[in-house]
């Protein structure tokens, strides 16, 4: 090797290759997280339990957290032939979002149409992206509205986290004391959640600074 090759190869190994570089800078901003509450039925409790989650999120300061809430979004009864204003403003909230947690009721056995409405919005939007799922509903705790989420996340080329938060009302209501058994393993299970959410939000986004995913 000349002298000139062995200075500009101990340079790379220096500073590193510029791919390298991408994700180091990469993984220093905080991770951006849209936080989706899917019910927008009359009287739903979906609302206090965004609440009651984002007050446990955003003591961690990784994280830049955004809430959708569908209820707040005037989407059309029948998929248009071209995007309403207000499916392109939250087509574009999921495209700038890295990671998602998913507010979910169970409704017999399954979660809201108005979710999977909205789900079905976006596709490129979603890939490559870390989900999370926060679930409740009365005996099941919404899991198998979250089993069937799961599912149609896959199809979307995300990764679900093993960990969520499963919230059962028939047993512990949310207003239940915060520093009793029950909430602080509600507690631990949100930290969990969202380290894990932390750990794969970061790991995908210097995956995709580097190489190009392919679907």
């Amino acid at each position: 090797m000349a002298t000139g090759e062995a200075e500009d190869a101990g340079a790379a190994g220096e500073s590193g290759s510029p791919p390298a570089r991408q994700a180091q800078e990469a993984g220093s901003d905080p991770l951006r997280v849209a936080v989706i509450i899917g019910s927008t039925r009359e009287g739903r409790i979906g609302d206090a339990v965004g609440r009651w989650f984002m007050e446990r999120a955003q003591e961690r300061s990784e994280l830049d957290l955004a809430v959708l809430d569908l209820a707040h979004f005037d989407f059309p009864v029948h998929y248009p032939g071209r995007a309403t204003g207000e499916m392109t403003e939250f087509t574009e909230e999921i495209a700038r979002a890295e990671a998602f947690v998913v507010v979910t009721p169970e409704y017999n056995r399954s979660f809201p149409a108005s979710l999977k409405q909205a789900i079905d919005f976006a596709y490129e939007e979603w890939q490559t992206k870390p989900v999370a799922f926060v679930s409740y509903g009365h005996g099941s705790a919404g899991l198998y509205a979250v089993e069937q989420l799961r599912s149609v996340f896959t199809e979307l080329h995300t990764v679900t986290l093993r960990n969520g938060v499963a919230l059962d009302f028939l047993q512990q209501p949310l207003e239940e004391d915060p520093s009793g058994p029950a909430g602080t393993r509600r507690d631990r299970s949100v930290r969990v959640m969202l380290d894990q959410l932390g750990w794969w939000g970061r790991a995908l986004r210097e995956a995709r600074a580097v190489r190009p995913y392919v679907s």
